[in-house]
């Protein structure tokens, strides 16, 4: 079926609302930004903010003490405005797509500077946010305000897709366009927020990818797919892509029981981020002769210390961490256009310092050698 054929409108019906919101009473997990069933607690407009960032490309079990830290830290969004990047990017630290860190900051100073603190209740308003595009626009409005505005992210296109037996790929721009009509035509007109929530539940723990459960689905008399045995077919995979690896060496220099720190460039990936000196891998093997130039510093008694893997949705890196002593605290930065802060730590002080989870790997393994440690 081609990705702009006709999709018919056959799921807008009120038992399917019905049966997809008694569903979700029962069986809905416990999320910490959910308010207490049933539907009569109060909705945090902030907490949905904080989660509906935390939550772009990231499972909800990973979130979970990662926005309950963030919430302890900063309650409200005057206290997020006013914290520092640095702070925000620490409490982040381990969540991965830093961008998001550095654009609910920026969203939280212009709450503030133009919506009075209050967190803006429509999709317009909410869109002209940092970070906030038309899923995370319809999230917040619908489940903090209960406004009637649809969401479609991976597990909702799945849904409406085994629902209506839509072929096509959803990742295709015309079926996308086609799934958010009908995202928006199965929207009942009250309960919008609670629906909305049901949708991405049913396709988080029962419509999901690969072998989802028809039997406990609440709404399986209505899914096109099920009833000809396609969903395991509906929607089709993804298209594997090769994923390049990169290698990288990570210098750790000591000196007076100090780590050289640097800044990550303010863009690019993990921008802003602190880490161990790290340069791409050259061909030749590491010496001190070679390195000390890479990373503008004398360096002496380089030995490596241990590798690790990190993988990332499109790409992997190998990092080779290496330790290194220097004679004194020179802070002469190689390039001062792109790594214009340096800071000698101790290793009990790298909690103020926002890491990458590479880099956490490798300061953990500094801190279990003993032959190297503080």
């Amino acid at each position: 079926m081609h990705a702009k054929a006709n999709i018919p409108l056959t799921i807008r019906r009120p038992s399917l609302v019905r049966a997809l919101l008694t569903w979700y009473t029962r069986n809905r997990r416990d999320l910490p930004w959910r308010p207490a069933p049933p539907e009569n607690g109060p909705v945090d407009p902030y907490a949905v903010l904080v989660s509906e960032f935390m939550l772009q490309k990231t499972q909800v079990a990973t979130v979970v003490p990662y926005f309950s830290r963030f919430l302890a830290a900063l309650p409200n969004v005057a206290a997020l405005a006013a914290s520092s990047e640095r702070n925000v990017l620490r409490l982040w630290q381990g969540l991965g797509y830093y961008s998001r860190a550095r654009n609910i900051r920026a969203a939280a100073r212009k709450i503030v500077a133009c919506f009075d603190g209050q967190i803006p209740r429509s999709v317009r308003d909410l869109r002209t946010l940092p970070g906030i595009g038309r899923y995370t626009a319809g999230a917040i409005a619908s489940i903090a305000f209960d406004e009637r505005a649809p969401i479609l992210d991976g597990n909702v296109a799945r849904v409406l897709c085994r629902l209506e037996k839509v072929h096509a790929d959803p990742r295709q721009p015309a079926t996308l366009r086609r799934l958010w009509q009908l995202a928006g035509q199965i929207l009942p007109a009250s309960h919008c927020g609670q629906f909305n929530s049901a949708l991405m539940e049913l396709g988080a723990t029962i419509c999901t990818p690969r072998q989802p459960s028809c039997a406990n689905c609440p709404l399986r008399r209505f899914c096109r797919a099920a009833a000809a045995g396609l969903q395991q077919t509906i929607p089709p995979p993804r298209k594997s892509r090769p994923v390049p690896t990169l290698a990288r060496w990570t210098i750790c220099v000591h000196c007076q029981n100090r780590w050289l720190l640097e800044r990550r460039p303010p863009t690019g990936r993990w921008a802003g981020l602190w880490q161990f000196p790290t340069i791409e891998t050259p061909d030749a093997p590491p010496t001190v002769r070679s390195i000390g130039p890479a990373i503008g510093l004398r360096i002496a008694g380089l030995h490596k210390i241990g590798q690790i893997r990190h993988a990332l949705t499109h790409r992997r890196y190998v990092f080779t961490a290496f330790a290194a002593t220097s004679g004194r605290l020179c802070l002469r930065t190689r390039s001062a256009a792109h790594f214009p802060h340096r800071r000698w730590v101790r290793l009990q002080d790298l909690h103020r310092f926002p890491l990458s989870r590479p880099q956490l790997r490798i300061a953990d393994m500094l801190g279990a050698s003993p032959s190297i440690a503080d």
